[in-house]
């Protein structure tokens, strides 16, 4: 007796007739029909085609991949440019010194979404970091050398304008002090070297973060220091 094969139900015959798409546009039973094809050809047989639709399913998965990476990408540098934008606009609102570096420690870390700012100003007469008045959350003012060494860190060579770095669970060292013993645990850092014009010396911006990723060595710095270069103008101004 010879056996009928499985008939395809009615309904779902004539869909496929009607529209044969719809399998060729489902990859999964494709590969599915691809790979009874060739267990029924046997092992004898090399299905030239069935390798070559492979590597193209491969191809196309590494594009699909990069697509989705490149998309990624041009989000979060749209919203990184967004916020420095926001940082910036902050920067140029107040009208006093007094509110400058109130915003600088306020409204302008939050909006970088940081959990300390410090501006470090070197002094000709400055032995260790001490805090500056009434500013001496944000403000201080360092020995001279200062800058280069702390953004450095043992690093050979001058400072980079914009320095990233991790900081290491068990380190107690030097940022313990500028970030403050008692504020929020810091993960990573960025250092901005500032340029404040001839005639004086060197200073910086340290933006501190309890996130260890947010600043980390790899990372593009080409936003840091547009908003670096827009900072260290503002404060020529009320420095002059």
């Amino acid at each position: 007796m010879s056996t009928q094969p499985a008939s395809i139900e009615g309904d779902v015959r004539q869909r496929i007739l009607k529209d044969p798409e719809v399998i060729l546009r489902d990859r999964d039973l494709m590969a599915a029909l691809v790979a009874r094809h060739e267990a029924a050809a046997g092992g004898n047989v090399v299905d030239l085609r069935g390798l070559a639709m492979a590597r193209l399913e491969e191809r196309l998965d590494r594009l699909e991949e990069t697509h989705r990476s490149v998309i990624a990408a041009a989000y979060e540098n749209l919203a990184g440019t967004n916020q420095i934008h926001r940082a910036v606009l902050r920067l140029m609102d107040p009208a006093a010194f007094e509110g400058f570096m109130a915003d600088l420690g306020g409204e302008v870390a939050e909006i970088l979404r940081v959990e300390s700012v410090r501006l470090v100003l070197e002094g000709a007469d400055c032995i260790e970091p001490a805090p500056i008045g009434t500013f001496g959350e944000v403000l201080q003012v360092v020995p001279r050398g200062f800058v280069d060494g702390y953004a450095g860190r043992g690093r050979p060579g001058p400072a980079r304008c914009v320095t990233l770095r991790q900081m290491p669970e068990d380190d107690e060292g030097m940022h313990v002090g500028m970030h403050g013993p008692d504020g929020e645990p810091i993960g990573s850092e960025a250092v901005l070297a500032l340029d404040l014009g001839e005639g004086r010396l060197p200073a910086a911006l340290i933006l501190g973060c309890e996130d260890p990723h947010q600043f980390k060595p790899g990372q593009a710095t080409d936003l840091l220091a547009f908003f670096a270069g827009v900072f260290e103008r503002a404060l020529r101004r009320w420095l002059a």
